[in-house]
Protein backbone atom coordinates (compact mmCIF):
# COMPACT_ATOMS: atom_id res chain seq x y z
CA UNK A 1 0.00 0.00 0.00
CA UNK A 2 1.33 3.47 -0.84
CA UNK A 3 2.08 6.00 1.86
CA UNK A 4 -0.73 8.19 0.52
CA UNK A 5 -3.20 5.33 0.86
CA UNK A 6 -1.97 4.69 4.38
CA UNK A 7 -2.51 8.35 5.23
CA UNK A 8 -6.04 8.19 3.89
CA UNK A 9 -6.85 5.18 6.06
CA UNK A 10 -4.72 5.95 9.12
CA UNK A 11 -6.43 5.52 12.46
CA UNK A 12 -5.27 6.93 15.74
CA UNK A 13 -2.57 5.00 17.53
CA UNK A 14 -3.13 4.19 21.21
CA UNK A 15 -1.74 6.91 23.44
CA UNK A 16 0.25 6.26 26.58
CA UNK A 17 -0.77 7.55 29.97
CA UNK A 18 -0.02 11.13 30.95
CA UNK A 19 2.89 12.26 33.03
CA UNK A 20 3.48 15.54 34.83
CA UNK A 21 7.08 15.64 33.56
CA UNK A 22 8.03 15.75 29.88
CA UNK A 23 9.83 12.71 28.52
CA UNK A 24 12.09 12.39 25.49
CA UNK A 25 11.13 9.76 22.93
CA UNK A 26 12.34 9.37 19.35
CA UNK A 27 14.21 12.66 19.70
CA UNK A 28 11.08 14.61 20.64
CA UNK A 29 9.83 15.96 23.95
CA UNK A 30 6.58 14.26 24.92
CA UNK A 31 4.29 16.57 26.88
CA UNK A 32 1.03 16.23 28.81
CA UNK A 33 -1.15 19.30 29.17
CA UNK A 34 -3.96 17.54 31.10
CA UNK A 35 -4.99 14.28 32.69
CA UNK A 36 -6.88 12.77 29.75
CA UNK A 37 -4.93 10.32 27.55
CA UNK A 38 -5.67 12.55 24.56
CA UNK A 39 -4.22 15.66 26.21
CA UNK A 40 -0.70 15.08 24.94
CA UNK A 41 1.71 16.65 22.47
CA UNK A 42 5.09 15.99 20.89
CA UNK A 43 7.66 18.77 20.45
CA UNK A 44 10.30 18.13 17.77
CA UNK A 45 13.20 20.57 18.15
CA UNK A 46 15.95 21.42 15.67
CA UNK A 47 19.52 20.75 16.84
CA UNK A 48 21.12 23.31 19.14
CA UNK A 49 20.26 25.16 22.31
CA UNK A 50 18.91 28.48 21.05
CA UNK A 51 15.32 29.65 20.84
CA UNK A 52 13.54 28.65 17.65
CA UNK A 53 10.36 29.46 15.71
CA UNK A 54 7.61 26.91 16.16
CA UNK A 55 4.74 25.51 14.11
CA UNK A 56 1.83 23.85 15.92
CA UNK A 57 0.72 20.92 13.74
CA UNK A 58 -2.98 20.06 14.11
CA UNK A 59 -4.21 16.85 12.50
CA UNK A 60 -7.55 16.41 10.79
CA UNK A 61 -9.99 13.53 10.51
CA UNK A 62 -13.28 15.46 10.77
CA UNK A 63 -12.77 15.79 14.53
CA UNK A 64 -13.42 12.05 14.95
CA UNK A 65 -11.64 9.78 17.45
CA UNK A 66 -10.70 7.33 14.66
CA UNK A 67 -7.90 9.67 13.60
CA UNK A 68 -5.10 10.99 15.74
CA UNK A 69 -1.73 12.62 16.22
CA UNK A 70 0.06 9.97 14.16
CA UNK A 71 -1.01 12.00 11.12
CA UNK A 72 0.77 15.11 12.42
CA UNK A 73 3.95 13.63 13.90
CA UNK A 74 5.82 13.06 10.60
CA UNK A 75 5.17 16.66 9.61
CA UNK A 76 6.44 17.95 12.94
CA UNK A 77 9.61 15.89 12.55
CA UNK A 78 10.12 17.24 9.03
CA UNK A 79 9.74 20.82 10.24
CA UNK A 80 12.51 20.23 12.79
CA UNK A 81 14.80 19.09 9.97
CA UNK A 82 14.21 22.48 8.35
CA UNK A 83 14.97 24.62 11.41
CA UNK A 84 11.41 25.00 12.75
CA UNK A 85 10.24 23.30 15.93
CA UNK A 86 7.30 21.07 15.03
CA UNK A 87 4.69 20.71 17.76
CA UNK A 88 2.22 17.91 17.01
CA UNK A 89 -0.77 18.07 19.33
CA UNK A 90 -3.51 15.63 20.24
CA UNK A 91 -6.91 16.64 21.56
CA UNK A 92 -10.18 15.03 22.62
CA UNK A 93 -12.29 14.23 19.59
CA UNK A 94 -15.89 13.19 18.93
CA UNK A 95 -16.15 9.68 20.34
CA UNK A 96 -13.69 10.16 23.20
CA UNK A 97 -15.01 13.18 25.08
CA UNK A 98 -14.37 15.80 22.41
CA UNK A 99 -16.56 18.13 20.40
CA UNK A 100 -17.94 21.40 21.74
CA UNK A 101 -16.39 22.77 23.94
CA UNK A 102 -13.77 20.18 24.95
CA UNK A 103 -11.86 20.08 21.66
CA UNK A 104 -11.45 23.86 21.70
CA UNK A 105 -10.31 23.90 25.32
CA UNK A 106 -7.74 21.20 24.53
CA UNK A 107 -6.27 22.90 21.47
CA UNK A 108 -5.98 26.14 23.43
CA UNK A 109 -4.33 24.44 26.41
CA UNK A 110 -1.91 22.53 24.19
CA UNK A 111 -0.78 25.71 22.47
CA UNK A 112 -0.51 27.64 25.74
CA UNK A 113 1.74 24.88 27.14
CA UNK A 114 4.44 26.17 24.76
CA UNK A 115 4.89 29.09 27.15
CA UNK A 116 6.76 26.71 29.46
CA UNK A 117 9.21 25.50 26.78
CA UNK A 118 12.51 27.42 27.06
CA UNK A 119 13.60 26.90 23.44
CA UNK A 120 10.36 28.17 21.90
CA UNK A 121 10.46 31.76 20.66
CA UNK A 122 6.98 32.83 21.71
CA UNK A 123 7.04 35.75 19.26
CA UNK A 124 7.31 33.27 16.38
CA UNK A 125 4.58 30.65 16.67
CA UNK A 126 2.19 29.68 13.87
CA UNK A 127 -0.29 26.86 13.41
CA UNK A 128 -0.59 24.42 10.51
CA UNK A 129 -3.80 22.41 10.28
CA UNK A 130 -5.10 19.87 7.80
CA UNK A 131 -8.79 19.48 6.95
CA UNK A 132 -10.64 19.72 10.30
CA UNK A 133 -7.28 20.74 11.72
CA UNK A 134 -7.35 23.72 9.38
CA UNK A 135 -10.50 24.92 11.14
CA UNK A 136 -8.77 24.51 14.49
CA UNK A 137 -5.59 26.26 13.30
CA UNK A 138 -7.42 29.37 12.10
CA UNK A 139 -9.68 29.33 15.16
CA UNK A 140 -6.54 29.25 17.33
CA UNK A 141 -5.20 32.28 15.48
CA UNK A 142 -8.47 34.08 16.25
CA UNK A 143 -8.30 33.42 20.01
CA UNK A 144 -7.20 36.95 21.05
CA UNK A 145 -10.44 38.34 19.62
CA UNK A 146 -12.80 35.78 21.20
CA UNK A 147 -15.32 36.88 23.84
CA UNK A 148 -14.02 36.36 27.37
CA UNK A 149 -16.60 33.63 28.01
CA UNK A 150 -15.69 31.59 24.90
CA UNK A 151 -13.54 28.47 25.17
CA UNK A 152 -9.93 29.32 24.36
CA UNK A 153 -10.21 33.03 25.15
CA UNK A 154 -7.31 35.02 26.67
CA UNK A 155 -4.41 33.01 25.20
CA UNK A 156 -1.02 32.78 26.89
CA UNK A 157 0.55 32.12 23.47
CA UNK A 158 -0.63 34.22 20.53
CA UNK A 159 -0.12 32.92 17.03
CA UNK A 160 1.46 35.22 14.47
CA UNK A 161 -0.22 33.41 11.57
CA UNK A 162 -1.77 30.16 10.40
CA UNK A 163 -1.59 27.76 7.46
CA UNK A 164 -4.76 25.93 6.41
CA UNK A 165 -4.22 22.72 4.45
CA UNK A 166 -7.58 22.11 2.75
CA UNK A 167 -9.31 23.40 5.85
CA UNK A 168 -13.00 23.31 6.76
CA UNK A 169 -13.25 27.07 7.20
CA UNK A 170 -16.98 27.82 7.04
CA UNK A 171 -18.74 25.40 9.37
CA UNK A 172 -22.28 26.48 8.53
CA UNK A 173 -21.62 26.02 4.80
CA UNK A 174 -19.90 22.70 5.50
CA UNK A 175 -22.97 21.55 7.43
CA UNK A 176 -25.27 22.51 4.56
CA UNK A 177 -23.00 20.84 2.00
CA UNK A 178 -22.62 17.68 4.13
CA UNK A 179 -18.83 17.97 4.12
CA UNK A 180 -17.73 14.92 6.07
CA UNK A 181 -21.32 13.68 6.23
CA UNK A 182 -22.71 14.57 9.64
CA UNK A 183 -19.28 15.47 11.05
CA UNK A 184 -19.93 19.18 11.61
CA UNK A 185 -23.24 18.59 13.38
CA UNK A 186 -21.65 15.95 15.62
CA UNK A 187 -18.68 18.21 16.35
CA UNK A 188 -20.78 21.20 17.47
CA UNK A 189 -23.61 19.20 18.97
CA UNK A 190 -26.31 20.37 16.60
CA UNK A 191 -27.22 22.42 13.56
CA UNK A 192 -26.50 26.11 12.88
CA UNK A 193 -30.13 26.90 13.66
CA UNK A 194 -30.00 25.06 16.98
CA UNK A 195 -26.64 26.47 18.12
CA UNK A 196 -25.82 29.65 16.17
CA UNK A 197 -23.58 30.89 19.00
CA UNK A 198 -21.35 27.80 18.73
CA UNK A 199 -20.94 28.20 14.99
CA UNK A 200 -20.17 31.89 15.47
CA UNK A 201 -17.42 31.12 18.01
CA UNK A 202 -15.97 28.10 16.17
CA UNK A 203 -16.07 28.88 12.47
CA UNK A 204 -13.07 30.81 11.09
CA UNK A 205 -15.37 32.45 8.54
CA UNK A 206 -17.36 33.97 11.41
CA UNK A 207 -14.29 35.02 13.44
CA UNK A 208 -13.08 37.52 10.82
CA UNK A 209 -10.98 39.53 10.91
CA UNK A 210 -8.31 37.32 12.49
CA UNK A 211 -5.80 40.21 12.33
CA UNK A 212 -2.90 37.89 11.56
CA UNK A 213 -1.77 36.66 8.12
CA UNK A 214 -3.18 33.39 6.85
CA UNK A 215 -1.97 31.07 4.08
CA UNK A 216 -4.45 28.69 2.46
CA UNK A 217 -3.22 25.67 0.49
CA UNK A 218 -5.77 23.48 -1.31
CA UNK A 219 -5.63 20.88 -4.05
CA UNK A 220 -7.87 21.30 -7.09
CA UNK A 221 -8.76 17.58 -6.99
CA UNK A 222 -9.72 17.45 -3.32
CA UNK A 223 -12.78 15.21 -2.98
CA UNK A 224 -12.98 15.40 0.85
CA UNK A 225 -13.12 19.17 1.45
CA UNK A 226 -14.24 21.23 -1.56
CA UNK A 227 -11.88 23.90 -2.83
CA UNK A 228 -14.69 26.45 -2.55
CA UNK A 229 -14.20 26.37 1.22
CA UNK A 230 -10.79 28.02 0.80
CA UNK A 231 -11.84 30.26 -2.08
CA UNK A 232 -14.84 31.68 -0.24
CA UNK A 233 -12.84 32.18 2.95
CA UNK A 234 -10.07 33.99 1.10
CA UNK A 235 -12.53 36.45 -0.43
CA UNK A 236 -14.26 37.10 2.90
CA UNK A 237 -10.96 37.51 4.77
CA UNK A 238 -9.65 40.04 2.29
CA UNK A 239 -12.92 41.95 2.46
CA UNK A 240 -12.53 42.05 6.25
CA UNK A 241 -9.04 43.49 5.94
CA UNK A 242 -6.97 40.39 6.68
CA UNK A 243 -3.83 39.41 4.76
CA UNK A 244 -4.47 36.05 3.11
CA UNK A 245 -2.92 34.04 0.29
CA UNK A 246 -4.50 31.10 -1.48
CA UNK A 247 -2.34 28.54 -3.29
CA UNK A 248 -4.37 26.17 -5.47
CA UNK A 249 -2.32 23.08 -6.30
CA UNK A 250 -3.28 21.54 -9.68
CA UNK A 251 -3.95 17.80 -9.78
CA UNK A 252 -3.55 17.50 -6.00
CA UNK A 253 -6.06 15.75 -3.76
CA UNK A 254 -6.63 15.80 -0.01
CA UNK A 255 -3.85 13.70 1.49
CA UNK A 256 -0.81 14.81 -0.49
CA UNK A 257 -0.76 17.86 1.79
CA UNK A 258 0.23 15.71 4.78
CA UNK A 259 2.69 13.43 3.01
CA UNK A 260 6.16 14.66 4.08
CA UNK A 261 7.61 13.22 0.86
CA UNK A 262 5.21 15.13 -1.40
CA UNK A 263 5.80 18.54 -2.98
CA UNK A 264 2.36 19.60 -1.68
CA UNK A 265 3.62 19.36 1.89
CA UNK A 266 6.76 21.28 0.93
CA UNK A 267 4.49 24.12 -0.20
CA UNK A 268 2.76 24.12 3.19
CA UNK A 269 6.11 24.11 5.01
CA UNK A 270 7.33 27.02 2.90
CA UNK A 271 4.19 29.01 3.73
CA UNK A 272 4.72 28.39 7.45
CA UNK A 273 8.32 29.56 7.15
CA UNK A 274 7.18 32.71 5.35
CA UNK A 275 4.66 33.54 8.08
CA UNK A 276 7.29 33.00 10.76
CA UNK A 277 9.49 35.60 9.05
Amino acid sequence: MSRRALLAAAAALPLSGCSSDPAVSDGAIQLSYGDDPSQVASLHLPPGTGRVPTAVVIHGGFWQSAYGMSLATPLAADLALHGIAGYAIEYRRVGNGGGWPATFADVAAAIDALADQPRVDLTKVVAIGHSAGGQLALWAAARPGLPSTAPGASPRVRLRGAVSQAGVLDLAAAYRQQVGGSAVQEFLGGTPDAHPERYAAASPAECLPLKVPVALVHGTRDSAVPLVQSQTYANAARAAGDTVTLTELPHVGHFELIDPDDAAWATCRTEASRLLG
